[in-house]
């Protein structure tokens, strides 16, 4: 074959080929598309159940670090509300011991003095009992107020009951023993007579 020959038998394969494309029926074309778009849809595998295990994983440990920051914002401000109410009421133990010793300073002002001596003696009394209260006072310990108020069970411990027409109903007429407020707290009810 000469050189000729073989050029034109090389072109004859190329147009043969080029008809075959083109002669290709559709259905065909079709078909083989379809195949192809089967194979690139995806079906489960182990990777989307990783990819799932791991989402999982991190919802699970996202929940329980919000949690834990809950915990902690709660434990930070429970910490900062006990170290302001220990602040807040610092003298309620040490007012609480002195109670005792007030009491005993209220009745030793209301003994009467017959003479000098023992008139100067309980004023000199009377001046220590008020810078007590006094002192007390600054720190927010008040007495509580009792007769001509209403009984309230909270500040007052009723330990008798009268029939008395120059008192309402419920109202406290006499004081046994004073009580004392430490800011909105009651360190110590007042003891007290009730009208019925």
């Amino acid at each position: 074959m000469t050189e000729t020959n073989k050029k034109d038998a090389s072109l004859e394969n190329e147009n043969t080929e080029d008809k075959n494309l083109e002669e290709t029926p559709e259905a065909e074309v079709i078909f083989a598309e379809e195949e192809i778009e089967a194979e690139n849809v995806e079906t489960p595998s182990e990777e989307d159940s990783k990819l799932a295990d791991l989402e999982a994983k991190y919802n699970e440990l996202e929940n329980r670090y919000l949690r834990l920051q809950a915990d902690f914002d709660n434990s930070r401000r429970r910490a900062r509300l006990d170290a302001e109410a220990a602040q807040k009421y610092r003298a309620q133990s040490l007012a609480s011991d002195l109670l005792t010793a007030l009491d005993n300073f209220e009745r030793a002002t209301k003994v009467e003095a017959n003479n000098e001596q023992t008139k100067s003696l309980l004023s000199g009394m009377d001046m220590v009992y008020k810078g007590l209260l006094e002192a007390l006072k600054k720190e927010g310990i008040t007495p509580i107020e009792t007769v001509g108020k209403e009984f309230d069970p909270h500040l007052h411990q009723a330990v008798m009951q009268v029939e008395d027409d120059s008192f309402d109903a419920n109202v406290v007429v006499e004081e046994f023993q004073k009580g004392y407020m430490l800011k909105d707290r009651v360190l110590r009810p007042a003891m007290v007579k009730v009208n019925g």
